[in-house]
């Protein structure tokens, strides 16, 4: 036999030896791994957990809206979800909520879905012993492939002991141990439209063909169309169809919809967002969100007091609404009440608040700025929907404080005393297209109704207000800032948002971008000419640019992070029910329902990609309230290089291209 015949016969002799050391040596390499499954549990399905999940790279909110956004052709993802939340169709939260299969108590759980992993190059092929112990009992026991993730529930409030044994191939094992204790975070989300996503229905509306409205004045031009609902079947010319779109009528069947009806509450809105993106990125929390910010609230008014629900669209199983909203802080203390049934000394782990600007009648200082026309100025204004910057300094100055004084008697107690654990996220100031540097005012982006154009005298007045007095008043109520403010400053100061002030400074409702979607740059003018004027082809094509309506795309990304009232009309087209006496329309063409119509479904307020922006500025001050620290490992994809923001082509000379 020759020397290198007996190197090669002991090589391969030796190879399953070979082979078991090393297997042996990187047995230190094994770790036990365990996340909670389905863990924001406002949703009943894992499924939908894991695709907001799976849009999440660790780049952001506004990255994964993004994608998402791209995913579903700008159409929204909240709309295959909002039918499937721990809500009834009223928007109120459920006692018991069906999650998976499993029936859970939505406050307090008895126990919460985990799974276990063995993180490492475990053995293909071999069986692995769990073992589960949570002290009470007798432990529980399963083999498994060791590749495979090991499925349980584990209680609520105990540390659940996990053991492994791993087979390593040489008869041996090696076990490892690993404490799973879940954490449950306990957040509520209040305030006004802001807060609660205003702008962004969670399920758009559909559009097709034309629809009637009224003007005031007789005469030509008495009449124009507008887009319909789409599935709409009656008579949409101005001179039949029915007198009311209350709940139950075939209108109102074919409403945007939303998470909470009467309130406008949306899973866009950042609150949900920001709720939702500290369960994706913390696998050991699990995160229950009470979502109960409302449209069109005030710190009396929706806070302390109940409200007017601006909305009261057709919802399963509800032929009609009462017209009222549930003050927030009545809403909030029953279901503490219930939640300290079982755990008699639990406290809110963190509230979201955004609130404020209704106080000062912020929508009426944009009718304002918006409503050209006399006649429609005048009856508003007898409404009181008009108000001037003089009337909204006055508010701000007199009536504010101590309504906000009130506002931190009443949110101490919920969290165990100590405001550091509120949130105070501001708003944006929603008409400028660059810093210092207020949109120019005209009729782009408000054409939708005849009366609408921006006069730029009133506009750049109500930006100066929003930035030289609004916004600072807010943050100082916020934060204690002046010895007058809070009795003691320390347990009393918020945590204040407004990082995102400076991109919404770039992102007004006047800024269009070259990639802005096709339906936009082609059909929306910027001269104010999207709609055609003779009511015989309007009729039936309201548009000028000859597109069909159902291709606007209301979750597409945008240069505007601000809904302007065209946005607000092709996405939700909302016909306000809770209105004074003098503004209640006559019939469903009436006049005033073309301007409410145009107006009430979130217009100035922001997108869905806003919203998201809002969120990352949330985000690291939840993860500091809460003592979380970010992930360790991120995986973000790189977005598209970012297209300069600037004033794009009218409609008459836009090429059509659809990104």
């Amino acid at each position: 036999m020759t020397r290198l015949t007996i190197i090669l016969t002991l090589l391969f002799a030796l190879a399953p030896f070979d082979a078991a050391f090393a297997q042996l040596a990187g047995t230190g390499d094994f770790h036990i791994v365990w996340e909670v499954k389905n863990r924001f549990r406002l949703f009943r399905h894992e499924a939908d957990f894991l695709r907001m999940a799976a849009a999440s790279r660790g780049d952001g909110v506004l990255a994964a809206e993004r994608r998402l956004a791209r995913d579903t052709d700008g159409l929204g993802w909240a709309k295959d979800i909002v039918a499937e939340l721990c809500l009834d169709s009223s928007g109120s939260l459920l006692e018991t909520c069906d999650r998976d299969g499993e029936r859970e108590n939505y406050l307090s759980p008895r126990n919460y879905p985990v799974g276990v992993t063995i993180s490492g190059a475990v053995p293909d092929g071999l069986d692995c012993l769990w073992t589960f112990d949570d002290g009470e009992g007798s432990a529980r026991q399963s083999t498994l492939p060791c590749e495979r993730e090991v499925k349980l529930r584990v209680r609520s409030g105990r540390t659940t002991i996990a053991t492994v044994d791993i087979p390593l191939g040489d008869g041996t094992a090696q076990r490892l141990t690993a404490d799973i204790a879940v954490r449950d975070v306990l957040v509520a989300g209040l305030g006004d439209s802001i807060a609660a996503g205003e702008g962004n229905p969670d399920r758009a509306v559909k559009l097709e063909g034309g629809f009637c409205f009224k003007r005031f004045f007789s005469g030509g031009g008495s009449q124009y169309y507008r887009p319909s609902r789409a599935g709409y079947g009656d008579d949409r010319s101005c001179e039949n169809g029915p007198s009311s779109p209350l709940a139950g009528s075939d209108w109102a069947r074919h409403g945007a919809r939303w998470m909470s009806p009467a309130c406008h509450r949306s899973l866009y809105s950042y609150q949900v967002r920001t709720a939702l993106a500290i369960a994706i990125e913390q696998p050991h929390v699990a995160v229950t969100m009470l979502p109960l910010a409302c449209t069109g609230a005030t710190i009396g008014a929706g806070m302390f007091a109940s409200q007017r629900a601006d909305d009261c669209p057709w919802v399963v199983g509800i032929d009609s609404c009462s017209g009222t909203a549930p003050a927030q802080f009545s809403e909030l203390r029953d279901l503490m009440t219930a939640l300290h049934r079982q755990q008699p000394n639990r406290n809110l782990d963190l509230v979201l608040l955004t609130v404020g600007a209704n106080d000062v009648n912020f929508a009426a200082l944009v009718a304002n700025v918006i409503v050209d026309a006399a006649t429609e100025r005048l009856l508003l204004r007898q409404g009181g929907a008009i108000v001037s910057v003089a009337d909204s300094q006055k508010a701000l100055d007199q009536d504010l404080p101590d309504e906000f004084a009130q506002l931190r008697i009443a949110l101490k107690p919920f969290v165990g005393g100590n405001l550091n654990r509120v949130v105070f996220v501001s708003y944006a100031n929603p008409a400028m297209q660059a810093e210092n540097k207020p949109c120019p005012g005209g009729r782009d982006g408000l054409d939708v109704h005849p009366a609408f154009g921006a006069d730029s005298e009133r506009l750049r007045a109500a930006a100066e207000f929003v930035n030289t007095k609004f916004l600072p008043k807010i943050k100082s109520l916020a934060t204690c800032d002046g010895s007058k403010l809070c009795r003691d400053p320390l347990t009393e100061r918020m945590i204040f948002i407004d990082g995102h002030q400076t991109e919404f400074a770039r992102h007004g409702m006047c800024v269009r971008a070259s990639n802005d979607p096709g339906f936009d740059r082609n059909c929306f003018s910027t001269s104010g000419q999207s709609f055609q004027t003779d009511p015989t082809p309007a009729a039936d094509d309201p548009m000028v640019c000859n597109e069909p309506v159902g291709n606007y795309r209301p979750y597409a990304s945008r240069g505007r992070w601000i809904r302007t009232a065209n946005d607000s009309y092709f996405t939700a087209m909302t016909y306000p029910e809770g209105m004074p006496a003098i503004l209640k329309p006559s019939d469903i063409h009436d006049a005033l329902w073309g301007v409410l119509s145009a107006v009430y479904g979130g217009a100035v307020h922001p997108t869905a990609e806003g919203y998201a922006a809002m969120a990352d500025a949330a985000l690291p001050a939840m993860r500091a309230v809460l003592g979380l620290t970010p992930p360790s490992a991120i995986h973000a994809e790189p977005l598209p290089p970012p297209t300069a923001l600037a004033p794009a082509p009218d409609a008459a000379t836009a090429s059509p291209k659809i990104p």
